[in-house]
């Protein structure tokens, strides 16, 4: 044991470096000490190996005043071996006992031992009040939801805690070890790193988003993944959450029928967190991307374009998609290789959502016969029209 005071008699004593007669001198409670020091001194005495000292500190320590005890167990300064020793007597009361809890410097260990030992509901409620030490201390859960004197309160804080903190946290640890032993790594990578413990995800859940998983981590490039886009990854209301999967599902209705498995689905990731679903949207295959691309989170969205397996054919749908971010559609646009592709800058011109600087970029590479249609197209912005019939005009010789 290590002296928390400073005092070189209390230091001394602790050490073993004091002679007999002061050890049975500070055992007695006759050396000229503070409160607290005293009873450092006693509680390690008490454990002496001499039998004198030992009974004399005993005796000591039981002559000490509620009130001076109240005190020590109050004190920011209290030596943790004393608190764990309040925590043992039996005649403390509960203004002792709630000081014994909420005082930083008691050991985890002896406030889980005063919760098994404990026959007072409302001091169980108080200890469950410091989740920080809950989430350091499994045994400190066990002993609250072990003792019959548990109020309903400080049950549930208790369980919810450990299903948080602690149940969640070990499944998606479990689930990424069979997915590493059957060799899905992507996905492995995926739910070691998730904040499952923060979101409404169960078990199945993730099961079933760990099938919709495909890219490894060293093949995506989160670079992209500027400052500005901070603020939009913070935490959205159970409200924003569900708009947002509804919205998706209505997207998808407008083209056709929408199976339960899939509105299932849907739900199940538009309900994971901003992280997890910017994850999910780079490293999903492409079903997963079907749905995330809809996603209001802008930066959700924009992360399915830098999803390395995203291919032409889904450039291609995403183009002409009236219900994706504007951002979106200009960094399609961007791409080099899209680009390239006809069917891509077609859809994009005729999109009413491309951004007007995007729109009117790519005009110039347009046939003659689809610049004549754009020009006629009242769903496009006016701007696009006129731009689309300026080439036209260019285009056409004079007769």
């Amino acid at each position: 044991m290590t002296a928390t005071t400073k005092n070189p008699v209390v230091e001394s004593i602790i050490a073993g470096k004091a002679p007999p007669p002061a050890r049975l001198a500070a055992a007695r409670g006759l050396l000229p000490l503070p409160q607290s020091d005293l009873l450092e001194v006693l509680v390690h005495l008490s454990a002496d190996n001499n039998p004198e000292v030992a009974r004399a500190a005993q005796a000591t320590l039981d002559e000490q005043q509620p009130e001076e005890l109240l005190s020590v167990a109050k004190s920011v300064d209290g030596a943790p071996a004393v608190l764990g020793y309040l925590v043992t007597l039996p005649n403390a009361n509960h203004e002792i006992h709630e000081a014994i809890a909420g005082n930083s410097n008691t050991p985890d260990e002896a406030i889980a031992l005063l919760a098994r030992l404990t026959s007072d509901g409302s001091l169980l409620e108080f200890i469950t009040l410091n989740q920080q030490r809950l989430i350091r201390s499994p045994d400190l859960i066990d002993a609250i939801l072990l003792n019959p004197a548990r109020t309903p309160e400080a049950e549930r804080r208790a369980k919810e805690t450990r299903r948080e903190f602690f149940e969640k946290e070990r499944g998606a640890r479990q689930i990424a070890e069979e997915l590493r032993a059957r060799g899905n790594s992507a996905a492995a990578e995926f739910f070691e790193s998730a904040e499952l413990a923060s979101g409404e995800l169960t078990v199945d859940d993730a099961w079933l988003i760990a099938q919709h998983i495909e890219v490894s981590d060293a093949d995506i490039d989160d670079s992209w993944l500027a400052r500005e886009f901070m603020e939009e990854m913070l935490i959205e209301t159970p409200e924003q959450l569900a708009a947002n999967a509804q919205a998706v599902i209505k997207a998808e209705s407008l083209q056709g029928d929408v199976s339960p498995e899939r509105i299932s689905l849907i739900r199940r990731i538009m309900f994971m967190t901003v992280k997890d679903r910017v994850k999910l949207a780079l490293k999903g295959d492409r079903e997963a991307r079907g749905i995330l691309i809809r996603d209001a989170n802008r930066v959700v969205a924009t992360a399915v374009i830098h999803n390395p397996r995203v291919t032409d054919r889904e450039a291609e749908n995403i183009a002409a998609m009236r219900s994706v971010a504007e951002e979106v559609l200009r960094l399609v646009g961007m791409n080099r290789a899209w680009a390239r592709s006809y069917p891509i800058i077609h859809n994009l011109a005729r999109n009413p959502r491309t951004p007007m600087a995007t729109a009117v970029h790519i005009l110039p590479r347009l046939h003659t016969k689809d610049l004549k249609s754009l020009a006629q197209n009242r769903n496009v912005p006016e701007a696009v029209r006129r731009q689309a019939y300026r080439l036209c005009e260019v285009r056409t010789p004079k007769e």
